[in-house]
């Protein structure tokens, strides 16, 4: 069952999500999409299937969720995407350390779209001792190239989220996309990726990797000839969900 998990973030917002306790195997925060979504407390195939391997899992409902208000849901654009949304999942990982429900080392994130962002941007961004692995799921690594590959008729949403195009505010699409971070890399990384996928096309997926390759930054890569955004199949996710409960378990314990 989900228990309702609340916090402070870094400028004193209130913060809820729902925590689903496991057996010690470690830590999962399963970051939701849109932005403009809400986890709630309602049956989930993957969060039960982490747990049922010994996993606990939080999603947190970070400013920009759905649920808590126009003025919470509006939030988000104060800062645009990579702003303190991103803040208020790391104050949460930190909560849960101080609770005595996850332990320093032993978190991981993953979450699709916008959720694969946040993991992109949680391992590229924290400390292992907060992120010691990340799985990505069809999640925006580069935003400029997103804007410019993706579907035409979401580029007004991705301008209302950043405050304008990239050549109104090409330094906060700059600032604001993991990419340009991937040398601050030291956790374990996992990409999963959709190659059918019209909303975060896999040129995200083909830019990144380049940069990891030059960089020499391992990583492990999984991909659906025939998925779409996120991965849907019930033959994919029989792969997809033993594969991220593997991936953690074992960056949890250290092993390479």
């Amino acid at each position: 069952p989900a228990e309702d998990f609340s916090w402070r973030s870094v400028d004193g917002l209130e913060v809820q999500g729902w925590l689903y306790r496991g057996r010690g195997a470690g830590t999962i925060v399963l970051i939701h999409g849109g932005p403009t979504s809400h986890a709630e407390d309602r049956f989930n195939a993957q969060i039960q299937y982490l747990v049922s391997r010994g996993f606990s899992v939080l999603t947190p409902n970070y400013r920009g969720s759905t649920g808590f208000g126009l003025e919470f849901q509006e939030s988000i654009k104060d800062d645009g995407w990579g702003g303190r949304e991103q803040e208020d999942i790391r104050s949460g990982i930190e909560a849960l350390i101080r609770a005595g429900v996850a332990q320093p080392g032993r978190v991981g994130v993953t979450g699709t779209s916008y959720g694969g962002y946040s993991a992109w941007w949680a391992i590229t961004h924290f400390e292992p001792d907060l992120v010691a692995a990340a799985v990505p799921v069809c999640g925006m690594t580069d935003l400029v190239v997103d804007y410019y590959a993706t579907r035409p008729d979401l580029r007004p949403y991705s301008e209302e989220m950043m405050g304008g195009s990239p050549e109104e505010v090409p330094e906060r699409y700059r600032e604001r996309s993991p990419i340009n971070y991937v040398e601050n890399i030291r956790g374990r990384l996992l990409i999963v990726q959709g190659l059918r996928d019209p909303n975060v096309t896999p040129d995200n997926v083909y830019a990144v990797t380049q940069e990891l390759d030059r960089l020499s930054i391992p990583y492990e890569l999984l991909t659906f000839e025939d998925e779409g955004h996120g991965i849907a199949r019930p033959r994919n996710l029989e792969i997809l969900y033993p594969r991220l409960a593997d991936f953690f378990k074992k960056a949890f314990s250290g092993d390479r």
